[in-house]
């Protein structure tokens, strides 16, 4: 396998050895999920079957969170729709990858997913994950150890990474991008790092259009707003706002602010966007989406954590980093 270093990170990133690639397309094409608790797993097999291109989702297994209610509440119902289009419902990891070439790694529950992925890691097999990436920094940090260690490209985004104009600034439409505000829903899950559950949509976007290099975080937090405010190592600053229930309209979007232009982002166009660009890194290996920017975000989440235990103080990313014993 050829493996590329990631400057910065310390981790090496290779494509898969096991598939064979030409003219662009995989010989094999068969796709599994794992994780049925997420409306995600439905919405992307609908897809990625409606584009007749030849990748199928084939095989599906899922564990299920009894103390989180929106996944034990809904795993039934998304089971028994992949099951109506036709997918095998299995009962463990190592009988979805047994089937398959190609893994969307959907489990909901954070806890589950450092074992889920280093099993999909042993196998060779290229695997997207959904977010949020894991339940601590400390366990999204260990997934990438591991894909290293496996020697696995692999990546997670949200799907407003993908948002047009967001791809637009990012690639230069407004000169240098110089600061940027972001909102999107937000909503906390006492068993995960609560930025990691719902605020990661909102924040994606924020270093879709920012690129790396947050320095520290500062959080004000109240029981209606919850605002994250970034500064860049070159004294840009971003924010995010995430937008709790009853608090007035709820949606995706940001502003952008450049060299040349201002800009609105624009809102979510769904999940098509994301999902094409998963079947192009099965297709080539090619990833859109760094490790450093994505271990990046999470330690911005976690920065804010910190921050609201701090009461709203300046938390380097490098500080929470260390804690979850990140060796950059």
């Amino acid at each position: 396998m050829k493996t590329t270093a990631l400057s910065g990170l310390g981790i090496g990133l290779s494509s898969s050895a096991g598939l064979v690639f030409g003219e662009g397309k995989a010989k094999n094409m068969r796709i599994g999920i794992i994780g049925m608790d997420t409306s995600h797993c439905v919405a992307f097999t609908k897809y990625i079957h409606g584009l007749n291109n030849g990748f199928k989702v084939v095989a599906a297994f899922t564990t299920v969170a009894k103390d989180i209610p929106s996944c034990y509440n809904r795993v039934d119902k998304f089971t028994a729709q992949l099951k109506d289009i036709g997918i095998e419902i299995v009962q463990s990891v190592a009988q979805v990858l047994e089937r398959v070439d190609f893994v969307l790694l959907e489990t909901a529950d954070g806890r589950e997913r450092l074992n889920q992925a280093t099993e999909i890691f042993k196998s060779d097999k290229p695997v997207f994950m959904d977010k949020a990436v894991a339940a601590s920094l400390k366990d999204v940090v260990s997934i990438y150890n591991q894909a290293e260690k496996y020697k696995i490209t692999t990546f997670s985004s949200s799907g407003t990474r993908f948002i047009s104009k967001a791809q637009a600034v990012r690639n230069g439409e407004i000169g240098k991008v110089l600061g940027a505000d972001t909102f999107s829903p937000v909503s906390y899950e006492p068993t995960h790092s609560d930025l990691f559950w719902y605020g990661i949509h909102g924040v994606e976007l924020l270093f879709t259009t920012m690129g790396k290099g947050c320095k520290k975080v500062r959080r004000l937090k109240t029981e209606k707003y919850d605002i994250v405010t970034g500064m860049w190592k070159d004294g840009r600053i971003g924010t995010f706002r995430g937008i709790l229930e009853n608090s007035g309209k709820r949606g995706y979007g940001g502003q952008a602010f450049g060299s040349e232009d201002i800009v609105n982002l624009g809102g979510w166009e769904g999940y098509e966007p994301l999902v094409d660009r998963i079947l192009k890194y099965f297709k080539t290996g090619d990833v859109p989406v760094d490790f450093t920017e994505t271990i990046e975000i999470y330690a911005f989440m976690e920065a804010a954590v910190e921050s609201t235990r701090q009461n709203g103080a300046w938390v380097t990313l490098e500080s929470v980093l260390d804690k979850a014993g990140f060796k950059g």
